[in-house]
C-alpha cells in the first residue's frame, strides 16, 4: 500500500471511529504528540489517554448541535513522502436525517511513526 493510500485509510478510520464515538479506537488513529488547531487555538495531546478524555468531553457539545455523523466529502493528498502525507479535506457534519449542517475545510498530516500510520496534526476551519 502506498503512503498516500495509507494516509487516506487512516483519515477514514478516524472518521469511522469518530462516528461511532469509540474514543479508544479514535485515539488509535493518531500519532503522539498530536496537535490540533481549531476554533483559534492549538491543543496538543501527548498521549492516547489525553485524546480519549478530550473526545469524551466533547460528546455533550456534539449532542447539543444535533450531530449524528461526519462525512469526508473531499480528500486530496497535496504532498506525499515515504513517511508523511498532507491531506486537504472537506468534512461535512450531518444530522440523523442526512442533512448537512456544517461544512469545513481541514488540513491533516498523517505520519508513519514506529511502523504506525496516524494523524499527527489537524488544522480545521471548523465554525
Amino acid at each position: 500500500m502506498s503512503p498516500e493510500s495509507r494516509a487516506i485509510a487512516t483519515a477514514q478510520a478516524f472518521i469511522d471511529a469518530f462516528n461511532s464515538q469509540d474514543h479508544e479506537r479514535l485515539a488509535g488513529t493518531l500519532n503522539y504528540p498530536h496537535t490540533r488547531l481549531a476554533l483559534g487555538r492549538f491543543r496538543t495531546f501527548d498521549s492516547a489517554q489525553e485524546s480519549v478524555a478530550a473526545s469524551t468531553a466533547a460528546e455533550p457539545r456534539l449532542a447539543d448541535e444535533g450531530w449524528h455523523h461526519s462525512v469526508i466529502a473531499k480528500i486530496e493528498p497535496v504532498h506525499v513522502g515515504v513517511d508523511k502525507v498532507h491531506l486537504a479535506m472537506t468534512v461535512e457534519r450531518c444530522h440523523e436525517n442526512e442533512l448537512v449542517y456544517n461544512t469545513f475545510d481541514t488540513l491533516w498530516i498523517a505520519t508513519l511513526d514506529e511502523n504506525h500510520w496516524g494523524i499527527k496534526f489537524r488544522s480545521s476551519f471548523l465554525r
